[in-house]
């Protein structure tokens, strides 16, 4: 990968270091949404730009020296995805060249931002909102599942930080519900956490916004048929997997936005000037046939505000 990268820089391609705290096998498609951003500024991977990959396989300890090592490649840009942690690793290796990042992280707090009209710094990028839905995503949860009294949340405590685990903690005093919080902090924990959610007697589940989750969605979603629980995910994708329902925005396109923008800098935009895209849409997706499985009666009123409803 190396080899192609420096024949790019040879031939006088520029050359995007796509740094991702996630597994390679699980992110195709948002790769391939991020590339049809690049396309729609007139840049191709392997025609008129050069794409140097670094996958941390959910090994976050992996993101410094990944960034570091893209900084000192001297790549044209750095893309930092799969949540915050990314984004601090390539701004921690590099304050000239230019970041653009995806994610639900608060960029401003996390110190990556002046603001979010106008960045002032050499990052830029596009927010998922994760966090911020928090409170509608579990209220459509209550709905759908009225009769339970204890809901699991599923977080990540290497990337959940406080901020976050308050606001998951104040929605659900806001909405009198009562949570579980259960964890994983790796894909080979999530069989003893639907072991715990089992113990605690929990009715249903709120996975937390991760991409360890968004990750291991196949398995995550596969681990809630087999214990019958009925499940809220953040992204699209989940639902489509299996589960029981989602609400969040389009993350595929959330990584052509993210495509676009680095196009742009390759053109000569300065992330300073690119304002942080925030989403102004956001999809609730049902997925009738999990519910069917579950003995769920979805309430007309979830279903009439669904954008999708999977059959």
């Amino acid at each position: 990968m190396w080899l192609l990268a420096a024949h790019a820089q040879r031939q006088g391609l520029p050359v995007i270091g796509y740094l991702a705290n996630a597994p390679a096998a699980a992110f195709t498609n948002y790769v391939d949404a991020f590339r049809r951003g690049l396309g729609e500024m007139g840049y191709v991977e392997g025609q008129n730009v050069a794409i140097e990959y670094r996958w941390t396989e959910g090994q976050r300890d992996r993101l410094p020296g990944f960034a570091r090592d893209l900084a000192d490649r001297q790549v044209a840009v750095i893309v930092a995805t799969g949540g915050g942690a990314p984004a601090l690793a390539a701004r921690a290796a590099t304050t000239s060249i230019p970041i653009v990042f995806t994610g639900g992280t608060d960029p401003v707090r996390a110190g990556l931002v002046a603001s979010l009209g106008r960045p002032g710094g050499n990052a830029t990028g596009v927010l998922n909102a994760g966090n911020a839905l928090t409170v509608k995503r579990l209220a459509l949860l209550r709905e759908v599942v009225p009769a339970v009294t204890l809901i699991a949340v599923l977080i990540n405590p290497a990337s959940t930080d406080a901020q976050e685990m308050s606001e998951i903690q104040e929605a659900a005093r806001t909405l009198g519900q009562q949570i579980a919080v259960v964890e994983a902090r790796n894909a080979g924990d999530l069989d003893h956490v639907f072991a715990t959610i089992m113990q605690t007697h929990a009715g249903a589940l709120f996975v937390s916004d991760d991409p360890l989750f968004t990750g291991a969605r196949t398995q995550l979603t596969a681990l809630a048929a087999k214990y019958a629980i009925p499940a809220s995910y953040s992204f699209r994708d989940l639902a489509v997997a299996g589960g029981l329902m989602s609400y969040g925005v389009d993350l595929p396109d959330v990584h052509r936005q993210a495509g676009v923008y680095t196009g742009r800098i390759l053109k000569g935009a300065k992330p300073a000037d690119l304002p942080v895209l925030q989403p102004t849409k956001f999809d609730l997706v049902i997925n009738m046939k999990t519910a069917k499985a579950l003995g769920l009666t979805i309430p007309q009123s979830v279903l009439l505000r669904a954008e999708e409803v999977i059959q």
